[in-house]
């Protein structure tokens, strides 16, 4: 798995599944990373995206696994 920022906004990321609440993606480099459906308001999340348009969850989630923090 590879947390660099710039590395995981390349290419597409492909959605996994949906648990609890939460939608998985994964990156090409292989970041699997959660997008809360809470998030979502009206926005619609197909199965493949951009991963540039995910950015701000896949930054949310790089600072997680840097920190610690829980999510």
């Amino acid at each position: 798995m590879n947390t660099d920022l710039k590395q995981n906004i390349q290419g597409f990321s492909t959605f996994q599944y949906y648990r609890d609440g939460v939608l998985w993606y994964e990156t090409e480099v292989g970041l699997l990373f959660p997008v809360p459906v809470k998030d979502a308001d009206t926005a619609q999340f197909k199965a493949q995206e951009k991963s540039l348009h995910l950015m701000r969850w896949i930054r949310k989630y790089i600072e997680v696994l840097n920190t610690g923090d829980p999510i």
